[in-house]
């Protein structure tokens, strides 16, 4: 008997009277101890799918089909007409659950010891100090740093790798019998990626326990999946087992999933996507030049330096004052037109360095010149006008998006703000040509952020960093949430925009991959600190650094790139 037998699964959802398809009668099992992964680009119903496992879609979802449960060889029950009760008993202990995006799912006025404490004690009756005690342990295990420190810390005091792991330690504290894992590593730098795989793999063995795994980096599917299911608009594309999808894929669509991963093309080529494939039924499409390359900077004057530059932050330890170094004397240069990929270990201080160059963290010590100005000291009406030309795309879009005001609203608000691109017509249709640029559709305008998928939630982020066109952009994790088609898109789309608007970047990543193919130069940080800098291939390619290389080492899926 399946651990976990889905029969005929359809979902649906209504909206003003339009009935939207999410999921379209797909049929799969999960056996104890092995390993689902789901596949597909974003919006497929990779999501809605394991949502609707524990019945958590919003009520403007219709569901139908089996969804049926047997942990330990139990009698099954079907989760889909389980009740409250049976529910409440089942979630987080039974089946448990590591949600897309961490920032939301962590309630924000409460510890993250405490969240993890309250799991423990809800279902396995644990006193308070065993609670407290097994947290602990769950943090030495998923590699968090000072563990005892961080129960104490809030979720926003922490970095987006994480707090992704603080829901990992949540979703492992009841050696649950199915695991599902929605894009569970993919705020993770690759170190702690194959850490918390490793993880995921010794419980699995010691419980027997299923694994639906969901995401979009072929790489970790090639490493952990026993078996692949490729869900296209709702429909199961393929499905087997893992070495025959990957190695001998028979649907187009995942022969462009495969071929749209930018580990396997060459800086400066422009990346297949999936209509290249599905379009034309060519399972082979010729890949041309990208028309603006990415020639290295010719000027010696750098648009950007940063000068021996200090963030600390304030902290307490046995009630004595101390600070914490998140940047301990950084020093780089961006030169014009250049994309300099930042990488390194979650908490090493790259998204901080980021948003110290935007004025979104304060710089206690050294320089940031911008154009040989040094904006670390300008305030007021000067400092808006330096942020036209300066803008960031965040890590975590939902968190970044105001939940209450449509994403038309979202994109068209900088324009409204500095009073450019024309008038309200003008930039309305602005911010619809934005929409179209990132894959998106300008019907979507008046949609909120909570009806869109991560993947999407995040291009209507980049669509909102570009409406001011600037000429400088920070990246920060900025493809992470996507899938790899999805990816390809968005990489083709800034390498367009910087040949259109001759824009400089800062492109900060944990993906090497993505940052290879992008990025001209590299720095690698380390607990604040630059510990190799140099051209990206060289970097990628014959590392000087021992952390360097154990970054290069920690990539997964090298099976699949080889083959």
């Amino acid at each position: 008997m399946a651990l976990l037998q889905v029969n005929h699964l359809c979902i649906s959802f209504s909206a003003d009277g339009v009935t939207t398809k999410a999921v379209n009668d797909i049929s799969f099992s999960v056996a104890a101890g092995e390993t689902v992964a789901i596949v597909g680009e974003s919006g497929s119903g990779k999501s809605v799918t394991s949502m609707s496992l524990l019945q958590l879609l919003p009520q403007s979802a219709t569901t139908s089909g089996e969804l049926l449960f047997s942990p330990g060889g139990a009698p099954s029950i079907n989760l889909a007409t389980a009740t409250e009760k049976q529910l409440r008993a089942i979630r987080g202990k039974d089946i448990a659950m590591i949600f897309q995006e961490p920032m939301t799912s962590l309630n924000p006025v409460f510890t993250c010891g405490a969240q993890v404490m309250e799991a423990i004690q809800l279902h396995q009756g644990a006193d308070k100090a065993t609670a407290r005690a097994l947290s602990i342990a769950l943090f030495t295990k998923v590699k968090l740093p000072n563990p005892e420190q961080l129960m104490k810390r809030y979720p926003h005091e922490i970095s987006g790798g994480q707090k992704q792991r603080v829901m990992i330690a949540m979703a492992m504290c009841c050696n649950p019998a199915l695991l599902i894992a929605d894009e569970p590593t993919t705020a993770l730098d690759v170190t702690v990626q194959r850490t918390i795989l490793e993880l995921i793999r010794e419980l699995q063995q010691q419980n027997q326990m299923g694994v639906i795994f969901i995401t979009h980096d072929l790489g970790v599917v090639a490493d952990i999946a026993d078996k692949i299911i490729v869900l296209y608009k709702g429909d199961i594309a393929e499905q087997g087992d893992a070495a025959t999808v990957l190695h001998h894929p028979q649907h187009p669509y995942t022969k462009a999933l495969l071929a749209c991963r930018p580990a396997i093309h060459p800086k400066g080529k422009r990346l297949p996507v999936v209509s290249d494939f599905l379009d034309t039924g060519h399972t082979a499409p010729v890949v041309h030049s990208h028309n603006a390359g990415l020639p290295h900077a010719e000027s010696t004057t750098p648009l950007l330096a940063v000068e021996n530059v200090h963030v600390h932050y304030p902290t307490r330890q046995k009630g004595a004052a101390r600070f914490f170094k998140a940047i301990d004397g950084v020093s780089l240069t961006v030169q014009q037109g250049e994309v300099l990929g930042l990488v390194g270990e979650s908490g090493c201080g790259k998204t901080t360095l980021g948003r110290a160059i935007l004025q979104l963290a304060p710089v206690t010590a050294g320089r940031i010149l911008l154009g040989g100005e040094d904006i670390a000291t300008i305030k007021g009406s000067a400092l808006r006008q330096t942020r036209q030309n300066l803008q960031i795309v965040f890590q975590d879009p939902y968190g970044s998006l105001n939940p209450r005001i449509s994403i038309g609203s979202a994109i068209l608000e900088p324009l409204q703000v500095h009073g450019t691109g024309g008038n309200a017509r003008e930039q309305r249709e602005r911010v619809m040509a934005l929409l179209e640029k990132v894959n998106l559709q300008s019907s979507h305008y008046h949609r909120y952020p909570h009806q869109f998928s991560g993947g999407q939630r995040q291009r209507i982020c980049i669509a909102r960093a570009l409406a001011l066109n600037p000429s400088f952009l920070v990246f920060d994790e900025s493809v992470s949430a996507l899938d790899v088609s999805v990816q390809a898109q968005v990489l083709n789309l800034i390498n367009d925009l910087k040949a259109e608007f001759g824009f400089t970047a800062i492109f900060i990543s944990h993906d090497l991959s993505v940052v290879r193919y992008l990025c001209n130069r590299i720095v690698v940080m380390q607990k604040g600190k630059i510990v190799e800098t140099g051209e990206a291939e060289q970097i990628c390619t014959h590392p000087q650094n021992e952390y360097t290389r154990s970054l290069i080492e920690a990539i997964p899926g090298k099976m699949l790139l080889n083959s």
